[in-house]
Parts: C-alpha cells; sequence; structure tokens
C-alpha cells in the first residue's frame, strides 16, 4: 500500500514511528521507552503546535512539502495511532489493521480509509475521531473532582479546550481517550489500587464521569501511559505529587509526578529571580526529601530511576511559560539541580560508585544500561558544583571509559565549567575517537556547540572552522546550528547576537540544503513567545531571512507564515 497524496503521509509515518515505539518497547523497557517519546513530543511537537506553523497531522496546504516533514505528522501522528490501540484494546487494534490490509493490499490509500476499517473492524463510532485529522494545536483537559462517601461514588468532571487554528476556525471537542487509575496509601504508606483501571471517553467539551463501588476518597492517577497527547491540568498539593512519584502503580505517571514535582520548584524560583533576584531562590525540603528517596531506592528499575531523577528540559517547561525568560530559566534550572547536589552530595557519589561497571568486560545487557543511566545522572548533578573533586571525577571517567555513553556524559558535564579539563577531555575525544569518524564527530560537535558558557557565540563558530565540519554535511550542520540554537542563554542572549548568527547561517545553508535552512528557520518562529525587546530582535531576521534575493521557497515559506501568522 502507499499513500493517495502527499497530504495523508501521516498515515504511514505515524504508523510507522508507532510500529518502531512497540518494538523497541518489547525489546527494552516499555515504560523507559514511553518515558522517552513522550519527552520528544513535549520538546518538539508542542512548540510546533504553538507556532505560527501549526497544522494538523494531515495538512490541508503547502508551499513547499518537505515542510509538513515535521514531528506533528510524524510523533503526533504515532500518538493518534496509538490512541486508536488505546480505545480499542490490542486485539481490537490488531483486527482493524487486519480489516485494513484485507481491504487495501496494493492500493493507494487515505487516513480515512484507515479510519474506516479500524472503525468497521469493532463496530465503534470513530466519526468524531476524524478532528484529530483535521484540527490543530494541543488540547488542554481540566479535572475535577468530587467523592461521596456515603455512596462510595466518585465524580470526575473533565473539561477540554483547544485554540483556534490560524485560519481562525474553533476547534470543535476531540475524542479524547484518558486512563486514570485509583490509589490510595495501604498501612505501610505505600499505593493499592481501589478500582480497577478505566478508560475514560472525553468526547464533550466537558463532561462528568460517574465511577461507583470506590470505597475512600482517591488519589488519581491521570492521564496514565500518556493516554493522549493533550496537556492536563489538575490541581494537586506537594505531598500528593511526591506520594504518586514515589508509588504511583504506573510507570509513567510516577515519573510524570516527579516531574512535576522539579517543574513546580524552578517555576516558583523563576518568579524568585524575576522579583527578588537570584539570592532569593530557594528549594523546599520535601522536593529533596522525595529526590532522596528515589535516589536511594534500590527495588527501583535503574533506567527508570534515572529518568525519575532527571530535571525537565529547559523547552519543556519554557511550554509552560506564558513569556518565556531566558536568563532566569536557566538560572532557576541551575540552582534548583545545584541545591539537590549540595544537599544529597553523599548519596549522589554513593550511587555513582555502586553503578559503576569495570571498564572490561564491555556490558550492553539491559542491568548494565540501566547502570550507566543511573551513573551518569548522578553524575550530572555533581557537575553543577564545580568543585575540584568533581571535576577530577569528570576527568576520570571520560579519560579512562572505553564505552561512548560513559565519555559522552562525562564531557557533556565538563562543557558548560570553564577548566582546564574540559579543554583536555574536548581534544582526547577528538583525537581518539571523533577524528575520521563522522558519526562520533557530530556527537563531538553537538556538545561543544550546547555548551552553556559565556563565549558560546566564540565557541560555535570555532566548530564552523574545524576542518572536520562542512556545511554541506547536513547532520554537522544540525550539529552546530540547530545545537547552538536550542542553546538557551546563549541563543538568547539579550542583545540578538544569537539571531543574527542563526540567520547567517541560515542563508548560507539554504544555498546548498533548502530543506534543512527551513528547519532552522523554524528556530525563530516562536518570538511571540518572548519579550518585546527579543521578539523585534527576532523578527528581524526573519524579515531579513524573508527578503533575501534568491531565497528557496522552502526557507521563504517558514518565515513568511512566521511574520504573518498570530
Amino acid at each position: 500500500m502507499t499513500c493517495r497524496d502527499w497530504f495523508q503521509l501521516t498515515l504511514k509515518e505515524g504508523l510507522t514511528v508507532f510500529r518502531d515505539q512497540q518494538f523497541s518497547s518489547d525489546m527494552t523497557s516499555a515504560a523507559v521507552k514511553r518515558i522517552e517519546d513522550v519527552q520528544v513530543v513535549r520538546a518538539l511537537q508542542y512548540p510546533e503546535d504553538r507556532g505560527p506553523m501549526r497544522h494538523p497531522i494531515r495538512p490541508e496546504s503547502y508551499i513547499a512539502m518537505d515542510n509538513f516533514y515535521t514531528s506533528t505528522v510524524y510523533r503526533k501522528g504515532a500518538e493518534v495511532i496509538r490512541m486508536y490501540h488505546t480505545l480499542l484494546g490490542a486485539d481490537g487494534f490488531r483486527k482493524g489493521m487486519d480489516l485494513y490490509f484485507e481491504r487495501h493490499d496494493g492500493q493507494a490509500v487515505t487516513c480515512d480509509d484507515f479510519r474506516a476499517a479500524m472503525a468497521d473492524a469493532n463496530k465503534f463510532d470513530l466519526t468524531q475521531f476524524e478532528r484529530w485529522y483535521t484540527q490543530s494545536g494541543t488540547p488542554i483537559v481540566s479535572c475535577t473532582k468530587s467523592y461521596s462517601a456515603k455512596d462510595k461514588t466518585l465524580s470526575l468532571t473533565l473539561q477540554q479546550t483547544c485554540a483556534a487554528s490560524p485560519s481562525g476556525a474553533v476547534a470543535l471537542p476531540f475524542l479524547i481517550p484518558i486512563r486514570v487509575g485509583f490509589l490510595a496509601k495501604d498501612a505501610s504508606g505505600k499505593a493499592r489500587e481501589v478500582h480497577k483501571e478505566e478508560v475514560l471517553h472525553l468526547t464533550e467539551a466537558k463532561q462528568t464521569f460517574t465511577i461507583k463501588d470506590v470505597d475512600t476518597d482517591p488519589v488519581l492517577s491521570l492521564l496514565r501511559d500518556f493516554s493522549a497527547p493533550v496537556k492536563f491540568e489538575f490541581e494537586r498539593g506537594d505531598e500528593e505529587l511526591a506520594f504518586l512519584m514515589g508509588n504511583d502503580t504506573d510507570s509513567f505517571n510516577r515519573w510524570e509526578a516527579g516531574q512535576q514535582l522539579f517543574s513546580r520548584a524552578i517555576l516558583a524560583n523563576v518568579k524568585l529571580f524575576q522579583t527578588k533576584g537570584e539570592a532569593a531562590m530557594t528549594v523546599d525540603q520535601a522536593l529533596v526529601a522525595a529526590y532522596k528517596s528515589t535516589l536511594i531506592d534500590k527495588s527501583l528499575d535503574k533506567s527508570l530511576c534515572a529518568y525519575a531523577l532527571q530535571t525537565p528540559t529547559l523547552s519543556t517547561m519554557a511550554e509552560e511559560m506564558e513569556t518565556v525568560d531566558p536568563d532566569a530559566l536557566v538560572a532557576s534550572r541551575t540552582f534548583t539541580r545545584k541545591h539537590i547536589a549540595q544537599q544529597l552530595r553523599a548519596e549522589l557519589l554513593q550511587v555513582y560508585v555502586d553503578n559503576t561497571l569495570p571498564v572490561e568486560p564491555f556490558r550492553n545487557d539491559k542491568e548494565a544500561i540501566g547502570m550507566r543511566r543511573l551513573k551518569n545522572t548522578c553524575l550530572a548533578y555533581l557537575a553543577e558544583l564545580e568543585d575540584d573533586e568533581t571535576i577530577a571525577l569528570l576527568e576520570k571517567q571520560a579519560m579512562e571509559s572505553t564505552c561512548m555513553t560513559d565519555l559522552a556524559s562525562a564531557a557533556n558535564s565538563l562543557s558548560s565549567i570553564k577548566c582546564a579539563a574540559r579543554d583536555k577531555v574536548m581534544a582526547h575525544f577528538y583525537e581518539k575517537h571523533a577524528k575520521g569518524n563522522d558519526q562520533i564527530l557530530c556527537k563531538w560537535l553537538t556538545i561543544g556547540a550546547s555548551a552553556s558558557t559565556d563565549d558560546a557565540l566564540e565557541r560555535a563558530n570555532s566548530l564552523l572552522a574545524h576542518p572536520g565540519f562542512s556545511l554541506k554535511n547536513p547532520n554537522k550542520c544540525r550539529s552546530v546550528v540547530l545545537s547552538f540554537a536550542s542553546n538557551m542563554k546563549p541563543f538568547h542572549k539579550p542583545d540578538g547576537s544569537g539571531y543574527k548568527w542563526l540567520a547567517d547561517r541560515i542563508l548560507d545553508i539554504d544555498k546548498i540544503n533548502p530543506q534543512v535552512a527551513a528547519k532552522l528557520t523554524s528556530k525563530l518562529s516562536s518570538f511571540r513567545r518572548f519579550d518585546s525587546a527579543r521578539q523585534t530582535l527576532m523578527k528581524e531576521q526573519l524579515q531579513r531571512i524573508k527578503d533575501f534575493v534568491g531565497v528557496s521557497k522552502d526557507t521563504y515559506e517558514i518565515a513568511m507564515r512566521s511574520l504573518t501568522t498570530e
């Protein structure tokens, strides 16, 4: 089978990504794989849904089709396929696939053909589900609850909203599957299920669901396994989040609770930084205690533990801010991580030591992978201290390791620390591993361009002049140019030097590879998310790109839509 036309691209690409995710989940850890996939959706696809190039997974029009090889088509497309799986169950999804193949083998097909096969095979009305193909944007779902101890019933009221499309069309309610678990503390303080898990089908703008035979007011585990690509709003206290972080029986939501705790602490410090200055920032001991509990819990899967301990990325937290303040956000995240490292230095060092494997023989089994993840997570926190002992530890790991994961992790943690060890390690990394090997060279270039230092722009220029770099190589371009444009503080320097540097690179690359140049241009598309001064500076560079004589239609479309679409 093939696609009838380019507008159906998500039909094959969304399904392909989903199939790969399922295969990788079966071969490794389903929980870890799900966390990784959701991190990508939030870091890459959510910003697309807020930007001027926002489009449904089945685009309606384009100037250059190359501009729709996007995270929305691929990643959100995979999430739409996953929702079929959630709504219909594994057996129902297989029945739908079988009917789809039976009907359309050898044909050129559409997204509607796929949806019809899923509906007909399961006698399930999926008419409303088409809106996931025709409407753009990330729905926001909010929840309130009320519990009756007398009747042992729980009422959940869910409400969904979604911003209007770039054309101004108001979004109609989606069909959204919401997986919900119902938990309570047992006598030991651990979680017990007080009712079987439910998959609620939210179809209206506002809808109330009643769950019977719930013997106590439960702690809700909402949107389990990220059952829909939505933003979920539900009021919780820190104590409840800490309980879920340590006890939720859904591994994804256990990680999610920790991420919410971290985000809450970091964003609170953003406000303190903005109003009272860096000296006013603080970290609640409840967060430190929850972190410590997870860190020393030897019963946890080590990979899951490593992910639970990691703070949300800057781009993920930026999505939660109405106006992004790069300086405050970077300072707050750094302060929070450093405070945890100071408070739990001994525990972090011990876990690091306990999970350090012998250099030889090299192991690549599930346990060894988890140990490396956990060890390097601890090391990244310790690196925030920037003291002599930690720098020596980073240097030792980088210089002695025969494992690329350990070398890259240590080099990355050192890259933002101004010290002799950083230059020594990066030189060793290049001479021993990256020189003559383009795949490893791209990793080395990425680490260099991602370093958050005062001289980051000068360092990026030195990478462009490096003999191993070439503008004609797309991967090397992305490794330096895209990495620097994703480096929040240096790229968004208030004088606009980062924006001008990116525009210069885009116009250079556009002559060679318009598709790469167009993707890079989208890094300026989010200008409306920033303060007025940065908005003006970013718009100037977009206008310059748009008006450049001979600019490709790929790059022109991104710049034009960025400037004209609200």
